[in-house]
């Protein structure tokens, strides 16, 4: 059976992909120079024990990391601190103001759909998985989602220059890696930065000004906290339902019976999605810090050690999952880490679940033919850590 993984060539380097697995689901990596956790027990018990395995990881590299960059960045965080913080987020991505959501989410999908009409072939990326999230959380933080061009062109540059970093690496390129990635991220914090400082002066009803205006721990976020928060939240916040949206209709197209399956019973689209989050997950990997000597697995990890956990190969681990290289929709229970698990659960995960359950729903609505096309193949994104198209070419007739 040929599936997304062989049709495409997703990600060579990752065996997992391809129902390999290594001979232990924890070593110690010597080219990385990290330990490296596949299983799917054992990355939970991982994420479910910060107080051992801390996500306070820059402190851990060989570089030199500006501490400006990470400050308010929750990604680096423990509690007690971080349940500050997301408590500060979370309340913009309540179930009730996520449903609320809803009918605008319909309206700008209707928008971008109605711009494709009449055409033979559409870039679903292009024309709408990337710009429906970048309008929503624009429009959430309260910056104009006409500048959204901008924010592609950051993106795309800020994944670059992080994913080709080397930032192991305690040579002098390592440090220059990280001064290039650092640099190519200053243009977003600076209009970042103009948008928290009109807040202060005025305040408006969105997320921004309600960081901008909000404590943590008794103290008023710094400027800096602010628009790191805020960087986080778009960019994080438009990449992966960017991601999971094109994935699923990737996944779809490789499995036909299963796309007509979807295509006929709606009430599967929710699974569809769920199960590409799991074949393909966006982010593919995280990175932890050992607190104490442990031991995982049987292996003994010292204190002070960078753990990378590869979410994508626990997601294909057969110890959890039956048929794991298989793309089922009705699969359930599907207790994959798409979104992460523990304290630092993805906060948007159900806005970009309900993006992308409406975005596909009104796809298929519209288009009673998607398929790839074989002269233009998908364009995936190179990093490692993530496993997402930044291109799809689709044919609609």
């Amino acid at each position: 059976m040929t599936t997304v993984v062989d049709r495409w060539n997703v990600h060579p380097g990752h065996r997992w992909l391809r129902g390999e697995r290594p001979k232990s689901p924890v070593q110690f990596d010597e080219e990385l120079g990290m330990w490296c956790v596949y299983g799917h027990p054992e990355i939970l018990e991982v994420l479910s024990t910060p107080e051992v395995f801390t996500s306070d990881t820059a402190r851990l590299l060989p570089v030199s990391v500006d501490p400006s960059l990470i400050e308010g960045d929750m990604s680096q965080m423990d509690p007690p601190r971080h349940r500050a913080f997301r408590g500060l987020v979370s309340r913009a991505f309540t179930p009730r103001l996520i449903a609320g959501l809803e009918p605008r989410i319909a309206e700008i999908t209707d928008g971008l759909i109605a711009d494709m009409d009449g055409k033979s072939e559409i870039e679903l990326v292009a024309e709408l998985a990337y710009p429906l999230p970048v309008i929503v959380i624009a429009e959430l933080l309260g910056i104009p989602d006409s500048d959204r061009d901008l924010f592609k062109k950051w993106a795309d540059n800020i994944i670059e220059g992080f994913s080709g970093a080397s930032f192991l690496d305690d040579s002098e390129q390592g440090e220059q890696d990280l001064r290039d990635a650092t640099d190519r991220l200053q243009p977003l914090l600076e209009y970042l930065a103009g948008h928290v400082a009109d807040r202060r002066r005025n305040p408006k009803q969105d997320l921004l000004t309600h960081l901008a205006l909000a404590e943590a721990d008794g103290e008023r976020l710094t400027d800096n906290e602010v628009v790191n928060v805020a960087n986080i939240l778009l960019v994080t916040g438009h990449i992966t339902t960017t991601m999971l949206l094109g994935n699923t209709v990737l996944c779809l197209d490789a499995e036909p019976d299963e796309f007509a399956r979807v295509r006929k019973d709606r009430s599967l689209v929710p699974g569809a999605i769920e199960e590409a989050l799991r074949t393909l997950p966006p982010s593919a990997a995280l990175a932890r810090g050992t607190t104490r000597q442990v031991r995982l697995s049987g292996q003994l990890i010292p204190k002070d050690q960078l753990v990378q956990l590869w979410l994508g190969a626990a997601n294909r681990d057969p110890r959890t999952f039956e048929r794991p290289g298989v793309y089922d929709p009705t699969r359930s229970p599907n207790p994959h880490f798409g979104f992460g698990r523990g304290i630092h659960y993805c906060i948007g995960a159900a806005l970009s679940q309900l993006e992308g359950r409406v975005a596909l729903n009104k796809l298929l609505d519209r288009f009673p033919v998607l398929r790839t096309d074989p002269d233009r193949p998908p364009e995936f994104f190179p990093t490692a850590d993530m496993i997402g198209v930044n291109s799809l070419h689709l044919q609609t007739s």
